[in-house]
This record gives structure tokens, sequence and C-alpha cells, in this order.
């Protein structure tokens, strides 16, 4: 009987903690962001970031560092290319970089 009733206790006690554990998943904001290469063509790419960032400018100069990484840099990156679009939870992937650096680069299309 001991025995059931440690075993009962334990369960509960793991489920509390895988609870609590989902509960403290990082949430983050995906930005939309669309950029007229130097070329002519159109990068699209994501600018993830902890959803507590609410400062537009912190996210565009989060993708004006991106894009001088891939020698974009000067190209325009306002309201007009880049949006709040949702929020999701953290992918671990993201995880290193945005603790790193505040953010996450998800790369779509062109960003060769």
């Amino acid at each position: 009987m001991r025995l059931i009733n440690l075993i009962i206790v334990l369960f509960f006690v793991l489920t509390a903690t895988a609870q609590t554990n989902k509960s403290k998943t990082m949430q983050v904001a995906v930005w939309d962001t669309y950029v007229t290469k130097k070329d002519g063509s159109i990068m699209h790419f994501d600018i993830i970031a902890p959803t507590e960032v609410k400062d537009t400018a912190l996210i565009y100069r989060y993708g004006k560092e991106y894009l001088k990484s891939k020698r974009q840099e000067g190209q325009p990156l306002s309201s007009k290319e880049c949006r709040f679009c949702h929020a999701r939870n953290i992918q671990p992937q993201w995880e290193a970089d945005i603790r790193k650096k505040g953010y996450f680069i998800l790369e779509m299309e062109n960003c060769d």
C-alpha cells in the first residue's frame, strides 16, 4: 500500500513539474520582412525576437545587422518592409542566437 501511495505522489510531482516547465517556454514575436536587394530581387526573412521587445527601432536594427552580414547594407528597412506577424513558442534551434544577440533570423527566400 505504501508503494502505491509513493507512486501516486511521484506521479503528481512529475506532472506538476512538467506543467511548470511547459509554462516557462519562451514566447517570441515573428516579424515578417521583405527587403529589396541591391540587384532588385526581394529577400524574405523573419526577425525572431522575444515578445517583450516592443521597440520597432530595435527590431529594424536587428534586420539591418542581418542585411549588413549579407552585403545588403543601406537597403531600406522600416514598417513598410517589416511587420509584426504573430507570436509563437521558441524553437530550440533559435534559442542560442536569441540569448546571445537578442534575435534570430529565419531565412525564407532569396537570402543568399
